[in-house]
């Protein structure tokens, strides 16, 4: 092996009989870590960088292996997640870095990765090439987290709460490029608010569709289909029933005895149980009971995966229906059961696979209150998947349901627009709970006015290099925008200049607009996460000074679970 005096390793590489292992044991030192470093969070961002906008580019992933399909993509994320190796190892590093930052940035927003990768990448290179004419990495790092929070705070001052269906709309279509979907969407959440359960499924028509459904339902069924009473629409309705909950897993038939007798002793026409499971003996004197002009009894599986889940829904159940909830680890049989342990409902309907009701009839003001204390929760809570998980037990207690039908020419098409359709719902939810900033980049600028001010203020020379990357780097989104919709940005910038304040470039008609009444926005919540995650990752990555491999390096795996800062 021929020794390479530009990188310097403390140890050479392993040998084994004869034949070089896959990856030396190696340590990299300066200048060659920013190098490879560098080329590799460039090889990424460039990648990425031509999606961003509402004229995007595609990126083309070609298959792996045996997999001769062509993706084509147009989410940061998704194009980082495609990337698991490069074969220089120190780009492999820096690629690596980003892909991290991207991906945990999906997981918290659902968006914005885009915007995030020309952020890092520009703030990274403005740093290495400081630093690298004699600045100091640590002292810019800790300058470019205090500009940062200046950065917060102007972004701050630029938030505006939503408040029409026009701007619903108008925030739908800046993330899905759709105009129909953007319709069906802005009025979906006008009529369901912000904790509205709203749902994406694949579509089997040419155009999208939409469908509302009052009250809620599950995606668990009847235990037995012979409880099915409309072969028609293929479901079982009960009117004005009564509702019994139970975590039970139900042997015998004697167990249901007391349930069904206290039923018929207080006159109840329909019944509707609850249990984790029904055993076949039990579903047949269900059924051998069944009595249209006496008591319709049905059955169907207690919602959830496990005790926790199985117990959430059961509680969301007993407050909006009134019923008394029976839990097996607390000892709790049926034998005990009296009139007042039944709930209400005006309607409910269940099939083979799922289960719903409106019109229930519990305690409107213990409803208000449950539902704003897990408000509360929601607000409080930083883990990305306990706020989601939160979200859809407020919006399954408001009641009501909106349903759209993404439709696609193909199969592939019509699962890119589901996933697409998604990440704008999460957007739209953020907007709609914490507000909006102009949209193109331009809330970002609004931000150097006072990053030029700051910068001219003080004397010492790290902070002031700080000040002038961050004003260099936050140019850099709407200049990407703008260039891939095929405009020069410089020209651009000199017309918004001229026409003021508030006003933006709408790459979509090529004219300077005001960029609220044209209803270009961005949820404020996304582009502060995106500012503050780009940002605070390219000061850390600017620290790093060595670069060490491992002989067999590790697969990439998908990052972890991200935590949620809030701004």
């Amino acid at each position: 092996m021929r020794y390479d005096p530009t990188r310097q390793h403390v140890k050479y590489p392993f040998f084994n009989a004869g034949k070089k292992r896959e990856q030396a044991v190696g340590v990299v030192f300066q200048p060659k870590t920013y190098q490879g470093f560098q080329r590799g969070i460039n090889l990424l961002a460039k990648a990425i960088r031509p999606t961003l906008g509402p004229l995007p580019r595609q990126v083309a992933m070609a298959g792996v292996r045996y997999d001769l399909r062509v993706e084509f993509l147009d989410n940061g994320a998704d194009i980082a997640r495609h990337i698991i190796q490069i074969d220089d190892p120190d780009e492999d590093v820096g690629a690596m870095f980003l892909r991290e930052v991207l991906w945990n940035l999906q997981m918290q927003t659902g968006d914005g990765t885009a915007t995030a990768a020309v952020l890092f990448a520009s703030v990274f290179n403005e740093g290495v090439h400081y630093i690298t004419s004699g600045g100091n990495a640590s002292r810019l790092n800790l300058f470019l987290h205090q500009a940062l929070e200046l950065v917060i705070d102007e972004l701050n001052k630029q938030v505006a709460p939503l408040e029409t269906e026009e701007h619903l709309v108008n925030i739908a279509e800046s993330h899905c490029f759709d105009p129909l979907l953007a319709k069906y969407l802005g009025e979906m959440f006008d009529v369901a608010g912000e904790f509205g359960r709203v749902e994406v499924r694949p579509g089997n028509r040419r155009e999208h569709e939409r469908e509302y459904f009052e009250g809620m339902y599950w995606d668990v069924g009847l235990f037995s289909r012979e409880m099915i009473t409309d072969m028609n629409s293929y479901k079982t309705e009960l009117e004005n029933a009564a509702i019994i909950i139970s975590d039970f897993d139900i042997q015998s038939p004697e167990e249901l005895y007391p349930v069904l007798e206290t039923a018929l002793r207080e006159n109840i026409r329909s019944l509707f149980i609850m249990a984790k499971s029904l055993s076949p003996k039990a579903i047949n004197f269900l059924l051998s009971n069944r009595n249209p002009e006496r008591l319709t009894a049905v059955a169907v599986k207690n919602p959830g995966l496990d005790n926790a889940q199985r117990k959430a829904v059961m509680e969301d159940i007993a407050i909006l229906t009134g019923a008394k909830p029976f839990v097996k680890d607390a000892g709790e049989s049926f034998l005990s059961v009296k009139p007042a342990d039944y709930g209400l409902a005006r309607k409910i309907w269940a099939d083979h696979e799922h289960f719903g009701f409106s019109g229930g009839k519990g305690d409107p003001r213990s409803i208000r209150k449950y539902i704003q204390t897990l408000r509360t929760l929601y607000q409080n809570e930083d883990d990305v998947i306990i706020r989601d998980e939160i979200r859809a037990h407020i919006g399954r207690l408001l009641g009501g349901t909106a349903t759209v039908y993404v439709s696609g020419s193909t199969d592939e098409e019509i699962k890119a627009n589901v996933e697409n359709t998604k990440r704008t719902i999460a957007a739209m939810r953020t907007a709609m709970l914490e507000g909006v900033v102009p949209g193109g980049g331009l809330a970002l600028l609004e931000c150097i006015p006072a990053l030029n001010e700051k910068m001219h203020s003080c004397s010492d020379i790290d902070e002031r290099a700080a000040y002038y990357i961050l004003t260099n780097a936050l140019r850099a989104p709407f200049e990407a925008i703008v260039g891939n919709a095929g405009y020069k940005p410089d020209y651009v910038r000199a017309q918004m200049d001229a026409a003021g304040i508030g006003h933006g470039f709408d790459v979509k008609t090529g004219k300077v607009v005001r960029l609220d009444e044209a209803g270009i926005l961005d949820p404020a919540s996304l582009v502060k996460t995106v500012a503050f995650s780009a940002i605070s990752s390219a000061a850390l990555a600017l620290t790093v000074d060595v670069l060490v491999h491992h002989r067999k390096p590790e697969k990439a795996a998908l990052p972890e679970r991200a935590k949620i800062r809030k701004l």
